[in-house]
């Protein structure tokens, strides 16, 4: 474990997590379609790869290749029986890459349902579910748990409840997933940034944030600016923190692709700092490039 505790470390100046892990992984050889999850288990040095380009672009933390790794998610690829070793190897990975200086977190991603009775998830089983992803990610190492790319507020609700009943002292972070909407913003699901804030803190979470979208860097800026003030209005001490994507991803031949350079990302960087939000990552089409332009900026 790190000498200082990350719930501590958190309550203290800046602090930078990671970037994209995917496209990381497919940069280097891994195949489209793989399940990116079990290479934990298969390939774990490939793993240790991406996350010790990314600290040593100036990342803090980790956060583990665990986010689609909740038995339902894995087992669209036949793999849900493999949960623990799944979720342990990806702790390990990430543990061994961070050594005990800096820190891990535990990703938790959606589950890719919804709960009865739009969908077919049992509440009691999905709150398993998750529990059962925390306690693995835990015997693994991490310092703490990330819940992540939520739409739902049902979902994000059991994901932090399920992870907080097993995180014993350690930190629970949370966080929706919002696009533009008029002139607001909203979650896939129609969850306003108000409700989202208001849920997850009264779930337990120990800092609330957003990742993912599919906005600009612009929005992105007015979109921390929204749920920092609808954050402070439960209390100053709130912790927030966001992870951008690289701007809003144009479609080519049917592929994602980000445009934004490292330089225009630490710019959007600097003034979602100044909004108010001390802990910042990268999401989807941020590179360890994109994440060191950041690093340098916020600790300038």
């Amino acid at each position: 474990m790190a000498k200082i505790s990350l719930r501590e470390h958190i309550k203290h100046g800046v602090f930078v997590l990671d970037g994209a892990m995917g496209t990381q992984l497919f940069a280097r050889g891994v195949e489209s379609g793989t399940c990116t999850d079990y290479l934990n288990v298969r390939s774990p040095e490939v793993v240790c790869e991406v996350h010790r380009a990314y600290l040593d672009a100036g990342s803090d933390a980790v956060i583990t290749n665990t986010f689609g790794a909740n038995r339902y998610a894995l087992g669209r690829h036949g793999l849900g029986g493999q949960v623990a070793a799944i979720n342990r190897a990806g702790a390990e990975a990430a543990r061994r890459a961070a050594g005990e200086e800096r820190y891990v977190l535990g990703d938790i991603g959606p589950s890719g349902d919804f709960l009865e009775p739009l969908g077919t998830l049992k509440a009691d089983e999905l709150e398993e579910a998750f529990a059962k992803q925390s306690r693995a990610l835990l015997a693994g190492g991490v310092d703490g748990l990330i819940v992540e790319t939520m739409t739902a507020l049902d979902e994000v609700r059991i994901a932090i409840e399920a992870a907080k009943s097993v995180a014993g002292d350690l930190p629970v972070f949370a966080s929706m997933s919002f696009d533009r909407a008029g002139d607001d913003f909203r979650t896939m699901m129609g969850v306003d940034v108000e409700s989202a804030v208001a849920k997850m803190l009264a779930a337990g979470a120990d800092a609330v944030g957003f990742n993912c979208g599919t906005a600009t860097l612009d929005e992105y800026v007015q979109l921390a600016q929204k749920l920092v003030a609808a954050a402070k209005s439960t209390s100053d001490e709130t912790i927030v923190f966001a992870e951008p994507n690289a701007g809003k991803p144009e479609l080519v031949e049917g592929e994602a692709v980000y445009r934004v350079s490292p330089e225009e990302f630490a710019v959007a960087v600097k003034k979602i700092h100044a909004a108010g939000i001390t802990i910042i990552g990268g999401c989807c089409g941020t590179t360890p490039q994109h994440i060191a332009a950041a690093a340098k900026t916020l600790r300038t």
